[in-house]
């Protein structure tokens, strides 16, 4: 199978603005972050970007993120959510340690590195190996796109441990089981692209 991947990170939430670790609980989309997906259906339609399937996780900031994009069903995977931070969910992002994390979460009741990287990777590739999947959006989570960019990309995409912005859309092109990065365009290369 071959086909186009669209990832988008959620867009801005209460908790990415008051700069609390988010993981698996939940935080509404500001109107801000209910602007930057809008700006990406905008994008999209400008293009002619049409999806045949559209893919969330099951916390509630992808899902409306995904609703201000698009006006189509889209399906819940479970292991298209957050990095799990286990006890540091709720907390400042001040208490986090420096990246790379490694297994730092796992004695807190959160997930290792590597299990996060190969949860998102996996479920993507599933994703993209269904019949009929030649152009797909996904709205996924910032650390948990960064380790999927992390294995595909070099650099990671944005440079050793940079988290994409809050409704950056990565453009990858699938084939044969491998992903290959075409572009990234953050909300500033948005805003550009539309003269907003």
């Amino acid at each position: 199978m071959s086909g186009d991947l669209y990832l988008v990170r959620h867009g801005q939430t209460m908790f990415n603005e008051k700069r609390v670790i988010q993981g698996w609980c939940d935080a509404p989309l500001t109107s801000e972050g209910e602007e930057q997906a809008e700006r990406i259906g905008r994008y999209f339609a400008c293009e002619g970007i049409a999806f045949d399937h559209a893919y969330t996780s099951t916390l509630t900031r992808t899902q409306q993120t995904i609703e201000r994009i698009v006006d189509m069903p889209y399906e819940r995977v479970e292991d298209l959510r957050e990095w799990g931070f286990g006890a540091f969910e709720g907390e400042r992002v001040d208490l986090m340690p420096p990246f790379p994390w490694g297994d730092f979460y796992v004695p807190f009741g959160g997930e290792g590195q590597m299990a996060v990287r190969t949860r998102v990777s996996d479920a993507l590739a599933r994703i993209m190996e269904r019949p009929g999947h030649e152009c797909v959006l996904v709205v996924s989570h910032g650390s948990a796109c960064r380790e999927f960019l992390t294995k595909w990309v070099p650099d990671g995409g944005f440079g050793c441990g940079k988290v994409p912005g809050n409704c950056s859309v990565m453009h990858f092109a699938f084939d044969r089981g491998a992903f290959e990065l075409v572009e990234i365009l953050e909300q500033d290369k948005l805003r550009d692209l539309l003269g907003e």
